[in-house]
């Protein structure tokens, strides 16, 4: 194996990690929350966890499909933020992981010609590398929003990590 395949296969093995541990959060978050809850607004100037998912949506079908095949830009934004109602937590949840599913497709097909390309993407300048570090990102902020707005409404713990001991050091090299 080269070294540009390993590279590659270890950005991709990571990338997904990345996805997938916010699905799990989301997916934990989720079942602690009623359906009133999920449109439920902290207050008028933030977004209830329905909009953060449709957002989320939108952002990793941008950064993650459409700059990285050539698919067309069909997102508009601003319902992502605008919407009140209309979709069930199982809904949200299903687009969600349908989205985080096509992302990964595309990962996998696309060439790494274009990992390297530039791309403008929401007005910004950066390759596909650039993207999906976004992508990976950006779906962790909102996860985080999320897990801590749930937090907020039930005043408990999620247990991420109630099975992995955060306090253990790195061994020596």
């Amino acid at each position: 194996m080269n070294n540009a395949s390993t590279f590659r296969e270890e950005l991709v093995k990571n990338i997904f990690y990345r996805l997938d541990e916010n699905l799990r959060m989301i997916r934990i978050a989720f079942a602690q929350i009623t359906e009133e809850e999920i449109w439920l607004k902290p207050n008028p100037t933030l977004n209830s966890i329905g909009n953060l998912i449709l957002h989320l949506c939108g952002n990793l079908t941008q950064y993650g499909i459409s700059s990285l095949s050539g698919a067309s830009d069909d997102r508009v934004r601003d319902l992502e933020f605008s919407t009140e109602s209309g979709l069930l937590k199982q809904e949200l949840l299903d687009k969600l992981e349908t989205t985080v599913n096509q992302v990964k497709a595309t990962i996998i097909q696309v060439s790494d010609e274009r990992l390297i390309q530039i791309k403008e993407v929401q007005g910004y300048q950066f390759s596909g590398i650039g993207n999906t570090i976004h992508l990976v990102e950006h779906f962790s902020y909102h996860t985080g929003q999320i897990a801590f707005w749930v937090k907020m409404l039930k005043s408990k713990d999620l247990g991420f990590y109630s099975n992995v001991d955060l306090n253990k050091r790195n061994k020596k090299e």
